[in-house]
C-alpha cells in the first residue's frame, strides 16, 4: 500500500499526472470527480475501530476509502481508550505507513509526544506549547529524500479547552490555485519557491538551508505539498507569480467558505492522512496531569495508497 520509493519528488518523473499543467481535459475530469465525491463533513470520514493492532477487513477498507476521498480519515476506538504507542504503530503499518521519521524532539521510538514542555529543547518549538499553530504541512524543512508523505495523530488526552484541529486536503488547495491561474501552480513547483533558513542552536547548525517547491509530483503521480504560513523564518521567492500564488493560497486558507474540517480530537480518537494542510487553535490545560493535553504523532516517508 505504501510508496516504497525514496526518490526526490521530481515533476518530470510523472509527466502523465493530472497535477502537471498542460492536459486540461484530464485535469478537469479528475477535478470534477474529486469535488463530486468530496465529504461535506468530517463525520463522513469517522471510522469506529475495535482493535488497532488487528484491523478487520471492513475497518481497513473504510479507512482507505476515506483517504482516497479526502487524503485523510478519522477514527474512534470503540472502548475510548488512550491507546499505546505500540498499537499506534501497528495500525499505521496496516495502512502502509512503515518508514517512520525521527526529529529533534521525537521520543526514542521516533513517535512524538505532543504536550506542553516548559523545560529543555522542546519549550522553544510551538508544537510543545499551548499556543496556536498556523497552517503548515509536516516536515517542510526536511531534505527532499525525507519528505513527510503521511502522518498519524492520536489523542490520549484532550485539553480542558481549545486545541481544535483544522485540516484541509492539499489537493483542494491545488485546485483552487490552478483554477485561479495555472501559472500559480507552476510558480509553486519551482525548486526555489520556498526556502527555510538553517536551524542554529547555541551557535551549532542543527539543520542547513532547505529550498524546494511547494507542490511536487511523486514518482507514482500523487501530489505532494510542503508549506508553512509562518511569517518568520520562511523566505519566499520574490517573483510576482510566486507572491501572487502565496497571497491567493493564504486568502483561501482564511476564507470561511473553504471546506476546512474543524475537529477537536477527544481521547481515543485520531487522524491518519497523506500530510494534508493543518493548523491548531491554542488551548488551556488543567492543573492535574489527567487534564493536560497529550497527543502522539508519527510521521512517515510513506503515504497511504488505496491499492
Amino acid at each position: 500500500m505504501a510508496n516504497s520509493s525514496l526518490q526526490t519528488p521530481i515533476n518530470k518523473v510523472s509527466m502523465n499526472s493530472v497535477f502537471i499543467t498542460g492536459d486540461e481535459r484530464a485535469y478537469r475530469e479528475w477535478r470534477d470527480q474529486k469535488l463530486g465525491n468530496y465529504p461535506l463533513s468530517h463525520e463522513e470520514l469517522l471510522v469506529p475501530i475495535r482493535d488497532s493492532a488487528s484491523l478487520s477487513p471492513e475497518e481497513q477498507k473504510a479507512l482507505l476509502e476515506g483517504i482516497q476521498r479526502a487524503n485523510m480519515v478519522f477514527y474512534q476506538l470503540e472502548d475510548g481508550s488512550g491507546e499505546s504507542k505500540v498499537d499506534l504503530l501497528a495500525r499505521n503499518r496496516q495502512m502502509g505507513l512503515i518508514r517512520i521519521d525521527g526529529n529533534l524532539c521525537s521520543d526514542e521510538d521516533n513517535v512524538t509526544s505532543l504536550r506542553v514542555n516548559e523545560e529543555g529543547r522542546r519549550q522553544y518549538y510551538i508544537p510543545y506549547t499551548n499556543r496556536r499553530l498556523v497552517w503548515h504541512t509536516d516536515g517542510y524543512y526536511n531534505l527532499p529524500v525525507h519528505q513527510i508523505r503521511g502522518f498519524a495523530l492520536h489523542c490520549v488526552r484532550q485539553a480542558v479547552t481549545g486545541g481544535e484541529s483544522m485540516l484541509l486536503d492539499h489537493e483542494l488547495a491545488y485546485i483552487h490555485l490552478r483554477d485561479r491561474d495555472p501559472a500559480f501552480v507552476e510558480a509553486f513547483m519551482a525548486p526555489d519557491a520556498m526556502t527555510i533558513p538553517p536551524n542554529v542552536e547555541n551557535g551549532v547548525e542543527l539543520r542547513g538551508v532547505r529550498s524546494g517547491p511547494v507542490f511536487s509530483v511523486l514518482p507514482g503521480g500523487a501530489l505532494h505539498m510542503r508549506f508553512s504560513a509562518r511569517t518568520r523564518n520562511i523566505e519566499w521567492k520574490s517573483d510576482s507569480k510566486t507572491q501572487e500564488a502565496l497571497a491567493c493560497l493564504n486568502e483561501f486558507l482564511d476564507n470561511s467558505d473553504t471546506p476546512i474540517y474543524h475537529y477537536r480530537l477527544m481521547s481515543g480518537q485520531g487522524v491518519i492522512c497523506n500530510n494534508v494542510l493543518h493548523a491548531r487553535t491554542g488551548f488551556e490545560d488543567g492543573a492535574e496531569l489527567e487534564s493536560t493535553r497529550l497527543l502522539y504523532r508519527a510521521r512517515y516517508y510513506d503515504r497511504v495508497e488505496n491499492t
